[in-house]
């Protein structure tokens, strides 16, 4: 595998994390309504930690959570990717995700994104299938997984044990194969 630490398409640049981002990032995550699906918001040192995590392993890996951009105005709006399932879930295998900030919703960039780490992930990866997890209740994010191509059988749903008990626990997998090639 070649090591790529950006992705294209045609509105959005998916980048290793700046110094810039880290404080679009921190307003992100200390925002209710953006972590509403979440246990609850971070403070400034986890936000800070998490950037540390994820560029730490975009320069090992070449690949993982990617800081989201808009091409045209270099503004930050969030984070997409790719990333091992944790071990506490008994789920496996690479799950993509995404997380914009509210200015950005409702613009097409999470499924925009999220097809360009697919293809990422099955192209250059070559990963036999791809999977993504969120919270029963979080029907935006299932609405881009379906977007995406992605199917949910609801016998791989679970209880996420590194959640509290409530409503965010019970969630949902969808899964998506590699494309035959033709």
């Amino acid at each position: 595998m070649t090591e790529k630490t950006e992705l294209r398409t045609d509105r959005l640049l998916l980048r290793g994390w700046r110094e810039s981002d880290l404080a679009p990032w921190a307003a992100m995550n200390a925002d209710p309504e953006v972590r509403r699906y979440f246990p609850g918001v971070l403070t400034q040192e986890e936000s800070d930690a998490s950037v540390a995590r994820f560029q730490r392993d975009l320069q090992t890996r070449g690949w993982g959570w990617w800081a989201v951009e808009v091409r045209e105005t270099g503004e930050f709006v969030g984070f997409t990717g790719l990333d091992p399932v944790e071990d506490e879930l008994p789920v496996t295998g690479v799950e993509a995700g995404w997380r914009l900030a509210r200015s950005a919703w409702g613009r097409g960039y999470a499924t925009e994104a999220g097809r360009a780490v697919l293809e990422f992930g099955f192209d250059s990866l070559d990963l036999p299938e791809i999977v993504a997890i969120t919270t029963a209740t979080n029907l935006p994010s299932q609405a881009v997984m379906r977007r995406l191509g992605m199917t949910r059988d609801p016998a791989d749903d679970f209880d996420d044990p590194t959640v509290p008990p409530g409503p965010l626990r019970p969630s949902v997998v969808y899964r998506r194969s590699r494309p035959l090639s033709g």
